[in-house]
C-alpha cells in the first residue's frame, strides 16, 4: 500500500447544478444538484483512488456538512481522518449555464479556525509522518490559520523521512519556501506572484524555477503551463513535457490530478522523470472529463503511453532550452 497522506485545511462540499440562463432577481430553475467532496488535498486523494492507489485524506471537519463530506469520501472509497472543529465545513456552488456554456463558480470562505484547532491538525499530520513517505498539502488556508502554517508543517516534517509536496500560493507558499519543501507545483500566475516577475518566455520561467531550487526553497519545481504542457526543474536537470492535443471538456481538477499522478508514481518507486510524465498524463486525462470529474485511470494510462511513444518529455542540463 502506498504511504501517502493529503492535507486540506479548507475542505468543502461542492454543489453542482445547471440552469438554462442565469438571470438577476428571477427564480432560476435548476437541475437536481450533485454534491462532491472538495478542496485541493481531498481532490488529490480522490484522484489517487481513481488511479487505483491509496491516499489518506486529513482535514478539519465541522457540523453536518463535515459529516456529509466524510460520507461522500466513504462512498468513493477514500480513507480519511477528520479533526473536529467548531465551525461548519463550507459549501461551494458551481452553476453551468446551458444557453452559453459558461460556468459560474461561487467559492465560500470557510469557517474561522481557533488556534487550538489548527494546531491539532498540524500535530495529527506530524504524528503520522513516521508511517508516510509523502504528505501533499494543497489549497487555501481559512481564516484564523496563520500564513506560516505550511512553514510550520515543513518544520515539523524536517526530521522525518516524509517528503512534503505543496500546492498553494501567495504568502503561505512564500513562508513555506523559507523553511524548504521537497516539491512545489505553481502555475505561471502563481510563480509570477512569488517572484514579482513577468514570465512570458520559456527561459524566464525556467530561470524563476531554477532560482527556487538554488535557494533551497524547493528541491523540485513542477510548473504547470496549461495547454503548453509542464516543466520540471531540479538541481541537476530539467524536463519539459509539451501539451497533449486532447478533447477539452473541462479544466477543473486538472492540477489536482497532475499532483495525484505524480505522487502516486513516486510512492510506487518511479523515478522523478517518470513520475512527472505520469503527472502530465493524469492532468491531461482530467481535462477530457466533464464538469468537476477528475482523471480516469484508463485515460491516464493511454496518455502516458502516448507521451512515451511520441518521445514527449525531453531532458537537458540546466540552462539549455
Amino acid at each position: 500500500m502506498e504511504r501517502i497522506a493529503t492535507l486540506t485545511m479548507n475542505p468543502s462540499i461542492d454543489l453542482h447544478t445547471a440552469v438554462e440562463r442565469v438571470m438577476p432577481t428571477a427564480k432560476v430553475r435548476c437541475t437536481p444538484a450533485c454534491r462532491e467532496p472538495g478542496g485541493g488535498g481531498i481532490n488529490v486523494a480522490r484522484a489517487v483512488r481513481k488511479l487505483d492507489g491509496w491516499a489518506l485524506a486529513i482535514y478539519p471537519s465541522g457540523g453536518e456538512t463535515g459529516q456529509l463530506l466524510h460520507s461522500l469520501l466513504q462512498e468513493e472509497g477514500v480513507p480519511d481522518q477528520r479533526v473536529s472543529i467548531e465551525g461548519l465545513t463550507r459549501e461551494n456552488v458551481t452553476i453551468f449555464e446551458r444557453s452559453t456554456g459558461e460556468q459560474y463558480r461561487f467559492v465560500m470562505p470557510g469557517p474561522s479556525m481557533e488556534d487550538g484547532e489548527w494546531r491539532r491538525v498540524l500535530d495529527q499530520v506530524v504524528r503520522l509522518a513516521e508511517d508516510l513517505d509523502f504528505v501533499v498539502a494543497s489549497g487555501s488556508l481559512p481564516s484564523g490559520v496563520p500564513v506560516e502554517f505550511y512553514a510550520k508543517l515543513a518544520r515539523g516534517l524536517r526530521d522525518t523521512n516524509t517528503q512534503l509536496i505543496l500546492d498553494t500560493s501567495g504568502e503561505p507558499l512564500e513562508a513555506a519556501l523559507e523553511e524548504g519543501v521537497y516539491l512545489v507545483k505553481p502555475n505561471v500566475r502563481e510563480l509570477e506572484q512569488l517572484t514579482s516577475r513577468q514570465l512570458a518566455a520559456a527561459p524566464e520561467r525556467e530561470d524563476a524555477c531554477r532560482t527556487l531550487v538554488q535557494s533551497k526553497g524547493a528541491q523540485v519545481v513542477a510548473l504547470t503551463l496549461e495547454h503548453e504542457g509542464a516543466l520540471l526543474v531540479w538541481d541537476n536537470g530539467r524536463l519539459m513535457v509539451p501539451g497533449l492535443a486532447v478533447p477539452v471538456a473541462s479544466t477543473v481538477g486538472a492540477g489536482d490530478s497532475f499532483v495525484a499522478g505524480m505522487v502516486l508514481a513516486m510512492a510506487r518507486g518511479a523515478s522523478l522523470e517518470e513520475a512527472f510524465r505520469r503527472g502530465c498524463a493524469s492532468g491531461s486525462a482530467a481535462v477530457m472529463t466533464e464538469g468537476s470529474e477528475l482523471c480516469r485511470r484508463s485515460d491516464a494510462e493511454s496518455l502516458y503511453e502516448r507521451i512515451c511513444a511520441e518521445g514527449r518529455g525531453y531532458q537537458s542540463p540546466p540552462g539549455e532550452n
